[in-house]
């Protein structure tokens, strides 16, 4: 029997043949961990009397929840971390002086590679899917299980396949393929399952659309997310080795074979979809942007970024549609850039100046606005537009707030109305 890309990538790192549902105990090649979840994975390290790392080049920790730090306790918090990684001279620490959203900044470093095991304590670390990896989120303590040991034990997920066919119209994003996926399958529809992405759509798909893609996996229930090596997967290493000097390991290049079993196949014919609004309280209430023009739902903060949609096609498409215009009187727009590297590209291309002049305050790499924690706290009843990852109640702020999740396009056109708008009509 066949394997699918999943399989293959743990069949390679444990030297055996191994498939769907075995449970094994496999080497990780990237551990990762945040100024959140760092300090509870170095407490259990150390108490458990442990000195050394097994993988020190492995073990990346990035400080981007709350940092610039926004209060005392977030300060102690990053404290913990900073005071670890300078007793261990870590090689892969970053905080405010090269500072980004770990899911953005990682690959950008040439850190994640195709065909590694990933581990981080982030739900979303399924993000480095994108390159061909197998990427999945875990608690705290099982990352300090990866910081003593060098591995995990995993459970071999089955594989969903889902085929996009078709090239997307206009405006349709790697983000709304993902809420199509969300709406049909529901927030634990793919529990504990790889889903790939397949199919001739993703020929047409950047490399920023497939992390969109990839990212929000887990948002329906999934392991992880993955799309196979191609060309453009390759152009963008190229990139970013010539950028590093290198990439931290050389690519392990699988594919699924063609008699791969598989537990669900989903066809979805992009051409025919539009973008797509998820509605309070969950990612997968998706509608159109028809519908959601319908209803007439008006916005008081429109957010553009997050480890969703903080890349640099992100503040180009935002740009193109805000050039020569205004944001809305009652309407604050916050851009927040996946890293200082972004930041820096965007502005060097105008984007900034272009989105700034319209009436959007610029913020640095940060986590803070998509968790509720800072830099775009919703107040009691207020309405946001957001290119985020979550709309639970209260996710943003007040718990009578509300959040519609949407690509950065149509952010943008309803920051100039002040109601969720359909981009094609400007």
């Amino acid at each position: 029997m066949g394997q699918t890309i999943t399989e293959k990538i743990f069949s390679e790192h444990v030297g055996k043949v191994v498939y769907a549902g075995e449970i094994v105990r496999s080497p990780i090649d990237m551990v990762i961990g945040n100024d959140i979840t760092t300090p509870i994975s170095i407490r259990a390290f150390e108490d458990g009397g442990f000195e050394k790392l097994a993988n020190p080049d492995g073990f990346a920790i990035v400080l981007d929840h709350f940092i610039p730090a926004k209060d005392i306790a977030s300060a102690n918090q990053a404290k913990i971390s900073r005071d670890f990684a300078m007793k261990h001279n870590l090689k892969n620490f970053f905080d405010e002086k090269d500072m980004g959203i770990e899911h953005a900044l990682l690959p950008e470093k040439g850190l994640v590679i195709p065909g590694d095991v990933i581990i981080g304590a982030d739900s979303h670390t399924c993000t480095h899917g994108a390159l061909g990896a197998f990427s999945t989120g875990m608690g705290s303590t099982d990352i300090s299980f990866g910081m003593i040991t060098g591995g995990n034990w995993f459970k071999v997920p089955e594989s969903i396949k889902v085929v996009f066919k078709g090239k997307p119209a206009p405006f349709v994003t790697g983000k709304d393929l993902i809420l199509e996926i969300i709406r049909i399958l529901g927030v634990d529809g793919a529990l504990y399952k790889a889903l790939e992405f397949t199919g001739d759509t993703i020929q047409y798909l950047s490399m920023d659309d497939r992390f969109s893609l990839c990212n929000m996996a887990i948002e329906a229930g999934a392991k992880n997310g993955i799309v196979a090596y191609d060309e453009i997967t390759k152009e963008f290493l190229d990139k970013v080795s010539a950028a590093n000097g290198g990439l931290r390991a050389e690519p392990k290049i699988h594919y699924s074979d063609d008699d791969a079993n598989y537990c669900q196949v989903i066809e979805i014919d992009v051409a025919k979809l539009e973008p797509v609004i998820a509605y309070p309280f969950l990612p997968s209430n998706g509608h159109s942007v028809s519908q959601a023009v319908s209803d007439n739902i008006r916005v008081d903060q429109v957010f553009i970024g997050s480890c969703t949609n903080g890349r640099l096609s992100d503040f180009k498409m935002a740009a193109e549609i805000l050039a020569g215009k205004k944001v809305a009187r009652h309407v604050r727009l916050i851009l927040t850039p996946g890293t200082q590297k972004i930041l820096r590209e965007a502005t060097k291309l105008g984007y900034i100046d272009t989105l700034v002049d319209a009436g959007a305050v610029v913020s640095n790499p940060t986590c803070g606005a998509c968790l509720g924690g800072y830099m775009g706290i919703l107040g009691d009843g207020e309405v946001c537009i957001s290119t985020t990852n979550r709309n639970f109640v209260g996710r943003m702020g007040s718990r009578s707030s509300k959040i519609y999740l949407a690509n950065s396009a149509v952010a943008a056109a309803s920051a100039i109305s002040g109601y969720i708008t359909d981009p094609r009509s400007l």
